[in-house]
């Protein structure tokens, strides 16, 4: 999916956010409806989708991991999901875990080739180069998570931004201690008109069509789309495979309001 990734203004926003977050070495809140592109922009600004694999999958390096190197060199950034029965220990380890690993990516990319074997590096004390840790899905944090990672904020001097849906804010502000270290929230919004025409042009393209919000039969469709997903961006990502699929199967050739209901029809969609 990263291939086909739009530049929202939501996205440029979240950027400036976790810039400001990150070198204010400060505590951030990003919180949205579910959908709306917050995991997405996360694990975009910390180029995840290069390194998660080879960050889980630990061994050998590849000539072509170098690229990744230079990526996490770059963001400086480690993203961590917590599972819905995560404990704290398990929590603290899982962190130490992508951070470490991550410090050796980035090591490996600053160190002058051959000066220190790789092989041996895993049993060294490196250089932190980590500058901020993102975690996504946080109402799964416990009070003991949490307090957990305000310690790790406070002794590492490692930024930290929380992602959650709306009402994370109201949530943490119970825990005073942690509340009041919190420098930045930012709120994640659905796709407004603009960008939703913008993002529809670029799925009609894909499809091979053109899309002119002039003409009537085009305009009823982005009506149509735009009352389904209302900005959501992930419905939007499931809902134009069932249009393409009901396209084919009816060898149609226009997208049509029929052809974005039918496709409608196909999905189960939940409130957002």
């Amino acid at each position: 999916m990263s291939d086909r990734f739009i530049v929202t203004k939501e996205h440029r926003r979240f950027i400036e956010f976790a810039d400001a977050v990150r070198h204010g070495h400060t505590i951030g809140l990003c919180f949205g409806a579910a959908g709306v592109g917050k995991t997405v922009s996360a694990r975009r600004y910390a180029h995840w989708d290069k390194a998660h694999d080879l960050l889980t999958n630990w061994g050998p390096r590849a000539d072509s991991d170098a690229k990744i190197y230079s990526a996490l060199a770059k963001s400086r950034t480690v993203i961590y999901t917590p599972g819905v029965l995560t404990t704290p220990r398990l929590l603290r380890d899982d962190l130490d875990q992508a951070v470490d690993r991550t410090n050796i990516c980035i090591a490996q990319h600053l160190e002058i080739p051959g000066n220190i074997p790789l092989d041996r590096w895993g049993t060294r004390r490196i250089k932190n180069y980590v500058q901020l840790i993102i975690v996504d899905e946080s109402e799964r944090l416990s009070a003991t998570g949490l307090e957990l990672l305000r310690d790790r904020y406070d002794r590492d001097n490692i930024a930290l931004i929380l992602i959650g849906m709306p009402g994370l804010e109201k949530q943490f502000s119970h825990y005073p201690q942690f509340y009041s270290r919190v420098g930045f929230a930012h709120h994640y919004r659905p796709l407004g008109d603009d960008e939703m025409l913008f993002v529809l042009q670029r799925h009609w393209r894909a499809l091979g069509k053109s899309l002119d919000p002039d003409d009537f039969t085009d305009a009823q469709a982005i009506a149509a789309i735009t009352r389904i997903t209302r900005g959501n961006f992930r419905l939007l990502e499931r809902l134009f495979p069932q249009i393409e699929r009901v396209l084919k199967i009816n060898e149609l050739h226009t997208i049509t309001n029929d052809v974005v209901e039918a496709a409608q029809s196909t999905l189960v969609i939940g409130v957002t």
